[in-house]
Parts: C-alpha cells; sequence; structure tokens
C-alpha cells in the first residue's frame, strides 16, 4: 500500500489553492477582473476607461493595469494598512457607490483574494514564476435532460507541474443560452429545448471548451436512421447527429419544390414553365442528380457564385477607381467561367502584381493599402479567423494576441506601389503593385520588428528575392492548414443550405464550434481530394438526400434550427429576387452602365439607384468589403413589393407578360397555371385553381386585371419571395 499511498499524496501537493502561496497581481487578481466585467468593453476597458478609471481590454497589459490600479491618482485607491478600507475594494463590493453594482460581495472568495493582495503590497507576479500552459474544464461533455444543473470545474496547469482549481477565478460563456446558460459560478442551466451548446471557461488567455448535449425527450427506433437513405457521404453524418438528439428527419421535398430549389440554389433564377414542365412529366429515377449537373454547365452558375463573392472582395468604386472595379469584378466573374480551382483562386489573389487595369486581382491591394488592413481581411476571407480583435489587444475568446497579429501582417510589408494613388472621391488612375527589396512590420508597443510568421506557425526567414506572399500562399492553400478548407466548405454550405455548420461562417475557433464537426472535417477533406473544385462540391451538396428535404418540420424536429433535420427556407438574394420579379412580368430591369436586357446578378458595381435593391439588402456602396449580408424579412420589403410605382409598372406594362397573357387564347384556368408555374414552378392546386379563376369571373374584371391581380398577389407571398 505505500507506493500507492506515495502516489496519492504527491498527486494532492500538485493540486494548489491561492491560500497555499502568495497573492499576485497577474495570477490571481486581473482574472478576477476579466470574471467581473471590470475590464470588459462596456466598463473601465473602453477606450477611456469609466469616471476616471480605466484598465486594459480584458486585461491584455497588465503593466497598465498594476500602475492604474496601484500608482495612478497617487495611489489613492488603496489602503494597504486597512485593506477592507481601499476604494478599490469598497466601489467593488458596493460599499461606496459604483455605477457597476456590487461585483465582489464582503466575504467572498474573490474578495478576500483581492484584500489578502492589498494587504501583501500588491506585488506583480514573478518574471520566473511558473507559467500557465493550459486549462481543462470537466465534465467536457455532457448529455442532458430539460431543465438538468450541472456545476462545471476548470483546472489550471503551471509550467511546474502543478495545478490549480480555478472555477471561482474563471469566466464563462455558453454560445446559446437558450440551449444552456451557464452562470458565473460555472454552473450550466438546460433550458427546454432539444439540440445543443458550447460552454467557455476562461482564465488569463488560456480557453477550454465543454459541449451540452440536449435529446429530445422519449425515444425513436435506432432502426429508424438505418434505414433512412444516404445518397452521399452527408447523409450519414447528418443522421449520426439526428440520432445523438433523438430527431427525426422531414419527408423529401416534391419534385416541384425540389427543381425551384435547386435552379435558385446553383444559379440564382427560376426555372421557366417549360422546363418545369418537362422535369414534372420526367420519370427518370436519377433526375435530380442529372438536373444538377445541368445547371452546373449553364453559364448563369458564374455570374450567380460571382455575384456571392463580390460581397467579400468588391470595393468602392470611388475609393479605388471605377475602371479598377470593372476589371477586379470582370476578373473574379471570369475565375468562375472557368472554374479555376479555389486554392488558384486564392493564391492569385495573395500573389497579385501589375496593373490594376490589366490584372483585376491587384485592385485587392489598392483597395487594402497597409499590412494592418491586409492581414484581418486575408484572414478572415480565406482562413475564417477574424483577427480584428488581436490588433489592438489579446482577442477576447480566441488564443490571438497582438504579436500575432503583427506577424501575420509582415507579409504585406514589401508590397510596392506604382502610379496613382488613392485620391477618394475620384482615383481614376491606373496602379501597379510589385514586390520591395525590404518592408517591415513594427509591434505597436515594444517597437520590435516582426518576422513573417503564419497562424500556429513559427517565425520565417524570407530572402529579399522572395515574395513572402508566395510563401503566405503556400501555407494558406496547404493541405495541412485547419482553416482553408474547411471555411470554404462552410461558406458554399451556409449558402446551399440556409445556415452554416459554423455561424457565423467566416468565425472558425474553438469557442465557437461547427454544430457537425465530423461532417465538416468529410466535407473539407472531399474539397482537398477533389482538387479545391467548387462545382464538385456544390454538386456533393444538392445530390445529397439532407438538400432534398422538405422544409415542413416533424413533430421531432420542430425546434431544429441548425442540425439540418429538415431545409431551412431562405429569402432570395436581393439581385435573384428581382431577376425573379423581371422573369415573372416579362419586363427587363434597367441597370446604369449595363447594356439592356442585363440581369441583376450580372451588374459590376453597386453603385446605381435601385430602391428594390436597397430595400432587400444589398451591400452599402461605401462599405468595405467583406461585406456579410443577412437574410432578415423587413417591413420594408413587404411595403416595397405591395406598393412600389416600379413593381407596379412592370405588372401592368403593355408589353409585359400579363397583358399577353390576357391577349392571348389561353383560358382562365391556363392563365392561372402559367403564372403559378412562372411564380412558383408548381402547379396550383384543385383549391387555388377554382379561386383564381373566380376572379376572372367576377362582374366588372377583365381578363387583363385579373391577370394582373393574380401576378400581383403571387409576387406578394412568402411562397415567392422564399427558397423553400
Amino acid at each position: 500500500m505505500r507506493p500507492l499511498g506515495i502516489a496519492l499524496l504527491a498527486a494532492f501537493a500538485a493540486v494548489a489553492t491561492a491560500s497555499d502561496r502568495p497573492v499576485t497581481f497577474e495570477r490571481d487578481i486581473q482574472p478576477i477582473l476579466t470574471r467581473t466585467g471590470c475590464n470588459a468593453g462596456a466598463c473601465h476597458g473602453k477606450a477611456r476607461g469609466q469616471n476616471g478609471f480605466a484598465l486594459s481590454l480584458l486585461g491584455f497589459d497588465p503593466t497598465f493595469d498594476h500602475n492604474a490600479i496601484v500608482k495612478e491618482a497617487r495611489g489613492r485607491r488603496l489602503f494597504p494598512a486597512d485593506p477592507a478600507s481601499s476604494l478599490f475594494l469598497l466601489k467593488a463590493s458596493g460599499g461606496v457607490a459604483h455605477g457597476g453594482g456590487n461585483k465582489l460581495p464582503v466575504g467572498s472568495p474573490q474578495y478576500e483574494l483581492v484584500k489578502r493582495w492589498i494587504a501583501s503590497g500588491t506585488p506583480r507576479t514573478p518574471a520566473d514564476a511558473p507559467r500557465l500552459t493550459k486549462i481543462t474544464v470537466t465534465p467536457t461533455e455532457i448529455v442532458a435532460r430539460f431543465e438538468q444543473q450541472t456545476p462545471l470545474k476548470v483546472t489550471a496547469y503551471y509550467s511546474d507541474g502543478t495545478r490549480e482549481d480555478v472555477t471561482k477565478l474563471a469566466a464563462y460563456q455558453s454560445n446559446d443560452a437558450g440551449y444552456a446558460a451557464v452562470d458565473a459560478d460555472g454552473v450550466i442551466r438546460v433550458g427546454k429545448i432539444a439540440g445543443e451548446a458550447a460552454v467557455t471557461a476562461r482564465f488569463i488567455d488560456k480557453f477550454a471548451v465543454m459541449n451540452v448535449l440536449i435529446p429530445l425527450p422519449g425515444q425513436v427506433d435506432a432502426k429508424y436512421y438505418d434505414q433512412l437513405p444516404r445518397a452521399n457521404f452527408i447523409d450519414g453524418h447528418v443522421w449520426d447527429k439526428l440520432k445523438r438528439l433523438n430527431l427525426t428527419a422531414s419527408e423529401p421535398a416534391t419534385d416541384a419544390t425540389f427543381h425551384r430549389r435547386a435552379f435558385l440554389s446553383v444559379i440564382g433564377r427560376l426555372p421557366t414553365p417549360d422546363e418545369t414542365r418537362a422535369f414534372l412529366t420526367d420519370t427518370d429515377t436519377n433526375k435530380r442528380a442529372k438536373l444538377i449537373d445541368r445547371l452546373l454547365d449553364r453559364p448563369e452558375y458564374a455570374d450567380f457564385w460571382a455575384n456571392k463573392w463580390a460581397d467579400l472582395l468588391r470595393p468602392n468604386p470611388y475609393h479605388v477607381g471605377i475602371k479598377a472595379t470593372f476589371t477586379y469584378d470582370q476578373w473574379i466573374r471570369e475565375q468562375f467561367r472557368k472554374n479555376v480551382p479555389y486554392d488558384q483562386f486564392v493564391r492569385e489573389i495573395i500573389t497579385a502584381q501589375g496593373s490594376t487595369w490589366k490584372n483585376g486581382a491587384t485592385v485587392f491591394y489598392r483597395n487594402r493599402r497597409e499590412p494592418e488592413e491586409l492581414a484581418p481581411m486575408v484572414s478572415q476571407l480565406f482562413l475564417g479567423v477574424r483577427l480584428d480583435c488581436a490588433k489592438c489587444h489579446q482577442h477576447p475568446s480566441e488564443k490571438w494576441g497582438q504579436a500575432d497579429f503583427y506577424s501575420f501582417a509582415a507579409f504585406f510589408g514589401r508590397i510596392g506601389r506604382k502610379g496613382v494613388g488613392i485620391s477618394a472621391p475620384i482615383s481614376g488612375g491606373e496602379e501597379v503593385m510589385f514586390v520591395k527589396e525590404s518592408g517591415s512590420v513594427k509591434h505597436p508597443l515594444t517597437g520590435q520588428e516582426l518576422p513573417p510568421t503564419p497562424l500556429l506557425g513559427s517565425p520565417l526567414t524570407i530572402p529579399a528575392d522572395r515574395d513572402p506572399r508566395a510563401v503566405l500562399a503556400d501555407w494558406v492553400t496547404s493541405k495541412d492548414n485547419p482553416f482553408f478548407a474547411k471555411v470554404i466548405v462552410n461558406r458554399v454550405w451556409a449558402e446551399m443550405m440556409g445556415r452554416g455548420l459554423v455561424d457565423p461562417v467566416d468565425d472558425l475557433r474553438d469557442t465557437n464550434p461547427p454544430t457537425n464537426p465530423a461532417l465538416l472535417d468529410s466535407l473539407a477533406a472531399d474539397f482537398r481530394t477533389n482538387g479545391h473544385d467548387l462545382k464538385r462540391l456544390i454538386h456533393a451538396i444538392a445530390t445529397s438526400h439532407t438538400f432534398a428535404l422538405s422544409s415542413t418540420p416533424t413533430e421531432r424536429n420542430l425546434g431544429d434550427t441548425r442540425n439540418y433535420s429538415r431545409y431551412y427556407r431562405q429569402r432570395l438574394r436581393a439581385e435573384v429576387l428581382l431577376d425573379a420579379v423581371s422573369d415573372v412580368t416579362g419586363v427587363a430591369e434597367s441597370f446604369d452602365a449595363m447594356p439592356g436586357g442585363s440581369r441583376a446578378v450580372e451588374a459590376w458595381t453597386v453603385r446605381f439607384d435601385s430602391k428594390f435593391l436597397d430595400s432587400f439588402g444589398r451591400p452599402d456602396p461605401n462599405q468595405d468589403p467583406p461585406c456579410e449580408r443577412t437574410s432578415d424579412t423587413t417591413v420594408v420589403q413587404a411595403l416595397h413589393l405591395m406598393n412600389a410605382p416600379g413593381l407596379a409598372a412592370k405588372i401592368t406594362s403593355d408589353k409585359g407578360r400579363a397583358a399577353k397573357l390576357a391577349e392571348s387564347q389561353k383560358s382562365p384556368a391556363e392563365i392561372v397555371e402559367e403564372l403559378y408555374l412562372l411564380a412558383y414552378n408548381r402547379r396550383p392546386t384543385k383549391e387555388e385553381a377554382e379561386v383564381c379563376v373566380s376572379r376572372f369571373e367576377k362582374k366588372g374584371i377583365t381578363r387583363r386585371t385579373a391577370t394582373e391581380d393574380l401576378m400581383w398577389a403571387l409576387i406578394n407571398t412568402p411562397e415567392f419571395v422564399f427558397s423553400d
């Protein structure tokens, strides 16, 4: 028994507590300031502090914070002879008026720790003190029932082998409190909705994440999941997740619904009535997969997907110049027309050189001109890592700090420019991008010159004859890069399925985990295996059984909004909706600086007036990319569809479709069917047909008026505005 006893004593000795050692600032006090929100942006951590007392945001600058507490205002905040009388403690504990409220109740462990620190002379943590290496949170995952409560335990590990229970010093956050909330003491409280949440514990600059899985009460026969169709690898991962949550999948969508969804998702336009009739009468059992193949080969594919990427890349033309903007737009569209592999597409942007009038990719560097501007854009677009916060301080929910930010920015330190620079609002001149022989980026606080360093990588020494951006492109597009493939498959998945596996789509981090990690990994692996082919990625998603599910919920997936137990309806993109209105009414839209008959998705700039597009969420032309649109519906949108003069003019035009249908030899029933096929891409039900035909029979109503009324009514319905 003696060896076991010695082992137990050793293990016990390794678990330290703050009462076993001196209390120091960085190790003990700063975590309290973070946990209580004292150094948050809404309190003393904002730029000018609060009521004359400023702290660095989330404690990124310990020296500044220690001086602010101990030395600022001649040390009036502290009274070591009687720590409890210190203004620092009196304010925090509510002993005197404090706008932030009672953050440290008298007698609480945190209060006593601060009190001991003041009494001991407010020491800093020695430079040679053991370093914090990691933290863990237990349990790492729970499968919880509704309204269950579970306490967490957070343990800090140090470089000398010791560990410490820091549960009362850690800060906690749930990524979705509707599913599982967490309080300041690390107690999780599960709600009454089936789903999952990730709870993050933070201590100093380390994070740990645990998952909460909340199955729907009741049982589902295991054979149910085994019998679900598996068109490709996607379905198996989705069914596995539904099984863990006790959710069921909706029924398959009808042929008409799938046909409309495929057109809108792949090429961004409605099918014609003839295309719909042909698909609905086709008896080929493989017709859905063949439809996806045909759509991917159509020319509309390039403009539709290039229009999406324009939101992420397109600059303000009055900032970079109108000709440069046009050249950039045409370059982007050409990449999609040629189906250039995505890794090559990204590489050409990162390493772009030459004239902004000849090589559109170079406009990327005309728009963002400083390394500090380029670093966060590249990381967000191509890696799904949001570095912006780390420009000024430690990222509040990630591991990135200022050294990471400026070391990454150093890859862009040698960009040279010749020609006419920016002279907004009129920047019409040509500019040539090249690589200089020298150039550097310095840390803003230390002034240290930082070597180019990939995220999660080691500093690099790059010779003068090598473009640092080429080295960066090698790393970004490498198969070993943990971010590159995941962020693009997540973007495409979100466009096709209504929600990203990671949401927001460009925010990949441990504290924002994917809803289905196995599926995201498989999509990324398949994308790499297939040569970064975007069309093959879209094909895989569109031919899965998951994509073809109905949006109608079952009793066991009604509350699911993130596990793809059904299809999630999406409001049509502004340009797609305007093109759909033009297709249904038979009256084309006119756009400035575009040939007659052009479609909205073909527009090379957003610098033209369109109340319709503005109402439905196109980017502000003065907004810097990347621009992520929202799919929200608004009162403005509803009012525009009901009242816009431009829309009324299209419907009532003498050259429009309503007039032509009314003048045709078609019967009222045939007109009704044609309008349903145009707007909804399906035939009307018997009841719908009877109601609509009766409109033509109403006294005082002409065929044309009835046709126009019905067209206007169909356009003003969710079935038209949404992809189902």
